[in-house]
């Protein structure tokens, strides 16, 4: 699981697995698998190491390489 903040302040942790995709319209918006879009403070860039950091803590990248 991830940490992102939505706009109000509010933490939420996520399932990054299930992030469809990253939109930026101005705000950063993630679109979950769900439909579900959550915007957030974190700029993709974040989101982006957040995910690597969660997946590297899981041994995802050994069935990747």
């Amino acid at each position: 699981m991830i940490e992102v903040t939505r706009l109000d302040g509010k933490v939420y942790w996520i399932n990054p697995h299930q992030i469809e995709r990253i939109e930026i319209n101005p705000d950063v918006t993630l679109v979950m698998l769900s439909g579900q879009k959550l915007i957030i403070r974190e700029k993709p860039e974040e989101v982006t190491e957040r995910i690597i950091k969660y997946r590297r803590q899981i041994g995802a990248f050994k069935n990747e390489e």
